[in-house]
């Protein structure tokens, strides 16, 4: 029996052994980098991300790579298109962490061997191994084929939370939007919005799923954008009227602008509302919490007149002229009472608008997305991502290190602090695709490196936008069967209070 162990383990070797490539010799050097999709030369990278598979875009008649430690043996894939092994690619970051990693480039052409400068990359701590998103599509005629799926970024494994197609008729359609988990789902805890047929927001802490209304006789909608406290079973939310605009001249194609937005807080175990603000001369909107929770940020743009007419004409023809500044609140954590409004960042005063406030866990800086005018930006192609200093005079930068020439909407942060996974039409300028960057320290971030698949051409192929990024330190395990359910059955109604 331990003969035919020896026997089966050698033979694998040799099998092994006569698989495996090899390294050509007497190379032409060439001075110029081989071009490669995704574009991951110079990038930061997690030490338990997934394989980070590419495509050599040179031509040639055969295609070789070398990934290793500088100086070491490492992986060698062959082919144009390069899947790496994903037990080598995790024995090898494990050894990596703070080090860097080499590809050596191999490209034959007319019998003779080409070398290119290595592709380098860094490797860093680790992230928040799963991720949630929307998959959509990039217009509104088939809004209700949607999902709300899962990946795994340690490997490709991705699965659907819920699909609007499985409550979809003949005459009525469906919207899922604004999914998001308390505390990055460490304790299994998330909610999203249902749109249309089956109305209601969803909320889960494990397989105990509800779903409510949060539209009240106080309150001008449902709830919206929603916010976690990080502590108390409260959630802040926004409350929206919103309309839309669709340009067949315009370069942003979509234009989506409020007419009116407050403020509400929900409480997960009374099952009651009450007014967070509402001010008329306001718009407030977007809510996020301090990582100790005492503290509200939000964006509000002022209102030049109450006067209905007067809306009416700047949703249409002045849109451009409204503007949304940083606003914060402090939030007493016992009697559960907001304080006075506090401008963090008057974006206005520069002729921009600014939206998405997200302030980093160790509470020092507040990334938000900034473009010309309005607060749904994911169709502004000037919107970039901005940094915020809290804790230094409240200075102000674009992230210059993760911006590209078209759009940067939603954001978020890893639970380390140490990473950012945000949205980007970079690529194509129509579609969203997921980014993520290292995030030092210094305050400094990295070069950005697109989400990995493992066919490199898969982001090229999906006509479906990601939408609403969010890191998760485990996975939703919710049974699919148990939401659905929830889902299909009448909304809880919860009791408006007022303010306490």
């Amino acid at each position: 029996m331990k003969i035919h162990n020896i026997f089966a383990s050698l033979l694998c070797c040799a099998l092994f052994a006569a698989c495996t490539p090899s390294l050509p010799t007497g190379a032409t050097m060439s001075k110029a980098k081989a071009k490669i999709y995704p574009d991951y030369d110079a990038v930061t990278i997690p030490s338990n991300i997934a394989p980070m598979d590419f495509r050599i875009e040179e031509d040639g008649d055969d295609y070789i790579a070398h990934i290793h430690q500088k100086g070491q043996q490492g992986i060698v894939v062959e082919g144009k298109t390069l899947i790496i092994d994903t037990d080598d690619w995790k024995a090898l970051l494990a050894a990596s962490e703070g080090k860097d990693i080499e590809a050596d480039i191999y490209v034959k052409r007319d019998g003779n061997w080409t070398q290119y400068p290595p592709v380098t990359m860094s490797v860093a701590e680790p992230i928040d191994p799963y991720i949630t998103y929307r998959l959509i599509e990039p217009s509104y005629v088939n809004f209700e084929v949607m999902s709300i799926n899962q990946r795994c970024l340690e490997n490709f494994d991705e699965e659907e939370i819920f699909n609007t197609c499985t409550f979809m008729g003949d005459t009525d359609g469906q919207c899922i939007n604004c999914h998001v988990s308390r505390n990055n789902n460490r304790d299994g805890q998330w909610q999203m919005h249902v749109r249309v047929k089956n109305g209601g927001t969803v909320i889960a802490n494990g397989d105990d799923v509800k779903k409510v209304d949060l539209k009240t006789d106080a309150t001008i909608s449902a709830g919206v954008y929603p916010a976690w406290h990080p502590t108390l079973p409260v959630i802040a939310y926004s409350n929206n009227n919103t309309a839309q605009i669709f340009h067949s001249v315009d370069r942003n194609k979509i234009e989506v602008q409020d007419d009116a937005s407050d403020l509400i807080l929900y409480d997960n175990e009374k099952n009651t509302v009450q007014i967070i603000a509402n001010d008329s001369t306001e718009w407030e909107t977007f809510p996020t919490w301090s990582p100790d929770g005492r503290a509200l940020y939000y964006v509000s743009a002022t209102i030049p007149s109450a006067n209905p007419d007067s809306i009416a004409i700047l949703k249409h023809a002045h849109y451009k002229d409204i503007r949304y500044n940083i606003y914060r609140r402090q939030f007493d954590l016992q009697s559960r009472t907001f304080g006075s409004p506090e401008l963090v960042y008057d974006a206005a005063a520069n002729k921009a608008s600014a939206t998405l406030p997200r302030v980093s866990p160790d509470g020092r800086w507040l990334m938000f997305t900034q473009g010309a005018f309005g607060t749904f930006h994911i169709w502004h192609h000037d919107a970039d991502l901005y940094l915020l200093d809290l804790q230094n005079g409240n200075a102000v930068r674009p992230l210059s290190e993760i911006n590209s020439p078209d759009t940067e909407s939603y954001h978020n942060w890893s639970t380390n602090g140490r990473w950012v996974l945000f949205s980007s039409r970079r690529d194509d300028g129509s579609f969203t695709r997921l980014y993520i960057a290292y995030f030092g320290k210094d305050g400094k971030a990295r070069k950005p490196f697109l989400l990995p698949q493992r066919d490199p051409q898969a982001n090229t192929m999906l006509f479906k936008s990601y939408n609403i990024p969010e890191l998760l330190v485990k996975p939703v395990t919710t049974d699919r069967n148990t939401i659905i359910n929830a889902v299909a059955n009448d909304p809880l109604h919860p009791q408006f209070i007022e303010k306490q």
